[in-house]
């Protein structure tokens, strides 16, 4: 079971952060701060009193004292916005996603239309609470509303082609689109990758899928499977997900399409380059996590075009040779880098022209310090990369053993390795760029890190080295 699951989660006990939310109060406030908000059913307190008619608009000072209220019913159930999310205004910015993203444009080609990922959309309920939150995520944290709807795409593309009919997706289109629909009550720096989550953070986190539940609960509007299904859109077939650590057939087959659409989705969202090979074989390396037949239906979207004239062998030694140089590079740095003095390890970037010191103050980092935690904060990035995708040199060994034969799978690592590579030259170039004095050799420690610039900087050279036939065999479909 995953260490981040709550095996003793009471799914009936109301989460404390859907009334007391300090983050979705602060969003809800900036928007009336800019937009007409105004209420479509009057406000009353828990005793009966009516403290605000219909049609009042709501300013950020009102809001604040409403919130101290002891009301019947949460407060965003009686608001509504100008230019609030509907049907129609949802369909608009689908027919901009199957135009403008990558992904999206390949389930329509795939599905011959943007037609059949539409329909349901028609029939999907939408009521005032829940079209009034949908506009605060699309106000107050666009990229999660992006999120949102291609995930929901990518959902009914798996039901689709899993043969669902229009009238079963219809729930998975609510599903899809609604997931997220508990991060509005998280902090938004949480979903920043810049941002490291403390344990704690982590453990309120998982949170989030039971909040939505709850959201969609309170609306009476959505069936139990659509409310288990974004609870369970964490899950993973092997039991490692959150927030009840379920495994296989203990997850709905609504919660399997989202578990799916969900990885495929991010995916997507954080590689700008080679997203489709990356996470081919991700899904493949990790076959266990995921659902193997839904898997299937989302490979060939993912494929690269691959010259049929290509053999096994020498795709073979081409990754194994890529595979030995980005391990033998990765290596001598961390070889290099155990040896270099404490202040290194500890400097930080300071501006080119810093102010004098204080008398006494500790020495700002040398240029070469400076170059080191540049490279190894890189080169980390480059091998956590490799290492989501399964192809760090590492897994080398296993990841060979399991394409083997695999023409296609070879073909999509031998892209990574190739990106992988010209990476690593980058970051060696860019290293002596920044700080062309480490050529002068004025020390060990330059001389040392010059030394493997240099070193990676000729990588070029023994890729070319690889079978020929392999070379340049793949591009981008």
């Amino acid at each position: 079971m995953s260490t981040s699951a709550l095996p003793d989660l009471d799914l009936d006990a109301v989460p404390e952060d859907l009334r007391d939310s300090v983050h979705f109060l602060r969003a809800v406030t900036q928007l009336a701060e800019k937009d007409n908000v105004i209420t479509h059913s009057p406000i009353f307190t828990d005793r009966g009193i009516k403290l605000v008619e219909s049609g009042a608009r709501i300013d950020s000072r009102l809001y604040d004292r409403l919130v101290q209220a002891p009301l019947r019913e949460a407060i965003d159930h009686h608001l509504m916005v100008d230019n609030m999310v509907c049907i129609q205004s949802i369909e608009a910015e689908v027919m901009v996603q199957c135009e403008t993203q990558g992904l999206v444009k390949r389930l329509v080609e795939a599905l011959g239309g943007a037609g059949r990922l539409l329909a349901p959309l028609r029939f999907m309920p939408l009521p005032m609470p829940i079209a009034f939150k949908l506009t605060l995520m699309r106000e107050q944290r666009p990229e999660l509303y992006a999120h949102s709807l291609q995930m929901m795409l990518v959902a009914l593309y798996l039901a689709i082609e899993a043969g669902w009919s229009e009238r079963d997706c219809v729930p998975l289109g609510a599903a899809g689109l609604l997931h997220d629909i508990g991060m509005l009550y998280m902090p938004p720096a949480w979903t920043d990758p810049a941002h490291k989550l403390t344990l704690e953070e982590r453990k309120q986190l998982v949170a989030h899928t039971v909040t939505a539940m709850w959201v969609l609960r309170e609306q009476q509007a959505y069936p139990p499977a659509v409310q288990m299904a974004v609870l369970e859109h964490h899950e993973c077939m092997d039991g490692s997900g959150y927030p009840r650590g379920l495994q296989r057939e203990q997850i709905s087959p609504m919660g399997q399409m989202l578990i799916l659409a969900e990885v495929v989705s991010a995916f997507y969202e954080k590689y700008a380059d080679l997203a489709g090979p990356r996470l081919s074989l991700m899904l493949r390396m990790n076959h266990r996590r995921y659902p193997p037949d839904l898997v299937e239906k989302i490979l060939p979207l993912l494929a690269v075009d691959v010259d049929a004239s290509l053999e096994i062998g020498p795709l073979t030694a081409e990754v194994q040779a890529m595979g030995t140089l980005l391990g033998h590079n990765f290596a001598s740095w961390q070889q290099l880098r155990a040896q270099m003095p404490a202040a290194a390890a500890s400097a930080a970037a300071v501006p080119a022209l810093a102010p004098a010191r204080a008398p006494g103050a500790k020495a700002a980092p040398r240029p070469v310090e400076r170059a080191m935690v540049w490279l190894d904060g890189r080169l980390k990035a480059l091998e956590k990369e490799l290492a989501q995708a399964g192809s760090h040199p590492k897994q080398l060994a296993d990841l060979l053993g399991y394409l083997h034969g695999d023409v296609q799978g070879m073909a999509e690592l031998a892209l990574l390795h190739r990106e992988a590579v010209w990476q690593l030259e980058a970051i060696a170039h860019g290293c002596l760029r920044r700080w062309p004095q480490l050529l002068e050799r004025a020390g060990p420690m330059e001389q040392a890190v010059a030394g493997w610039c240099q070193a990676c900087s000729t990588a070029s050279d023994a890729r070319a080295d690889a079978p020929a036939a392999a070379s340049a065999a793949v591009q981008d479909a």
